[in-house]
């Protein structure tokens, strides 16, 4: 048994702990699947994997895969239909788990036609969100790289087909396509018209890594050249900046992960990255005048907080590769890098918080417990996540 450091460590026990409860180990406990949540988990089995060598932590890993599609690719309890969201028999549905998207997790089913919006209640409805599923491409990608086995990356391309099919739409006003940012759990009817701000970014870039994979392994599936050219034009930097720490750490994930397929020319827009970096700068900028660490935990959200401190170890990863490859990145990049650089400590000082007892007994932790966890275990473990390669 390799020895591990202390953050391995740490996230061993937090990850541990998140199978246990979560049905996944064999404590005899229904499975309950959350797809956000499940595609960081998968990473952080892989990396554990891949930092101890112990078999255990791949075996939880793909038994969380096949949990997430049986549970996720199929009908809810409480649904009269029974069976794969594909409507696919039970052999093809097994060949093909993912070629209709995955629900999202929720308690409640999804908004029927006839009943009316309600915004803030629709927050807690199932049905299928576009960010959720490229976090589940990225991590099938993961599987696919670390055991070998193409027919992850299948089903990852299988799932980036249909989403962009569905997701994406003409404005009937005419215009450049626009993309729904929550669709019912079969596909055929939008349930929050609107457009997710990183979502053609965070599309691009997944779908340019799995891409890639296709080229490598020779393996069979659906090309995406179409859909990645669809989602070039869908991208405009000017509106990326935000000041939510979730989704700017969302953005140097996108960032290091174009970065590193830019490196082998596998990425067609690398002239997004000098922009999606200025982004998370600005963003960083406007989130520091909001002071956020004075507050206790009751008033603070761990996996947004998380989320940006798995960002931030992108940071040091694009500054090395820039200095790497010289011949491939805009050297106005390393002032940018410089910048964001000057953000570090907030990552440390996000970890430490959220590490201590007291902040994780907090109302606001154990309200979300399962997403904080698995993400608190992704910034102490952070390359399962942010590594394409």
């Amino acid at each position: 048994m390799k020895k591990i450091s202390r953050r391995s460590a740490a996230a061993r026990d937090l990850m541990m702990e998140f199978a246990d409860q979560t049905g996944l180990s064999d404590s005899g406990r229904e499975p309950r699947r959350y797809l956000w949540t499940d595609a960081f988990a998968v990473c952080n089995f892989l990396e554990l994997f891949r930092t101890t060598g112990e078999q255990e932590y791949l075996n939880l890993a793909l038994r969380l895969v096949d949990q997430v599609h049986h549970v996720l690719g199929r009908r809810r309890a409480d649904d009269r239909r029974q069976g794969w969201i594909s409507g696919l028999d039970e052999e093809e549905g097994e060949r093909h788990p993912t070629v209709a998207g995955l629900r999202i997790g929720k308690e409640l089913n999804e908004r029927q036609p006839e009943e009316r919006f309600d915004e803030q209640l629709e927050w807690e409805r199932d049905g299928q969100y576009y960010h959720y599923l490229t976090k589940w491409m990225h991590a099938l990608y993961r599987v696919s790289r670390i055991t070998g086995q193409s027919i992850y990356n299948v089903w990852a391309r299988e799932l980036a087909r249909t989403a962009h099919a569905r997701f994406t739409y003409f404005p009937p006003a005419g215009g450049r396509k626009r993309m729904y940012w929550k669709m019912s759990i079969d596909l055929s009817r939008p349930l929050v018209p609107s457009m997710g701000q990183h979502d053609p970014l965070d599309g691009l870039v997944t779908f340019s890594e799995l891409q890639r994979e296709n080229q490598d392994d020779g393996s069979t599936g659906p090309e995406l050249d179409d859909e990645i050219s669809d989602l070039i034009g869908m991208c405009e930097v000017k509106g990326l900046a935000t000041e939510d720490p979730l989704g700017i750490g969302g953005l140097l994930f996108d960032a290091l992960r174009a970065a590193q397929l830019m490196t082998s020319e596998e990425f067609a827009a690398a002239d997004l990255l000098e922009g999606i970096l200025e982004a998370a700068l600005h963003g960083l900028q406007a989130f520091a005048v909001r002071k956020p660490f004075r507050l206790p935990a009751e008033y603070r959200l761990a996996f947004r907080e998380l989320g940006l401190a798995i960002g931030l170890h992108a940071v040091p990863m694009l500054g090395d590769m820039i200095e790497k490859h010289p011949q491939t990145f805009n050297p106005k990049l390393k002032p940018l890098i410089k910048a964001l650089d000057g953000f570090a400590s907030w990552g440390e000082e996000i970890e430490g918080f959220w590490l201590q007892e007291q902040s994780r007994t907090s109302g606001s932790w154990l309200e979300h417990w399962k997403i904080n966890t698995v993400m608190l275990a992704t910034s102490l473990v952070p390359e399962g996540f942010l590594t394409v390669r």
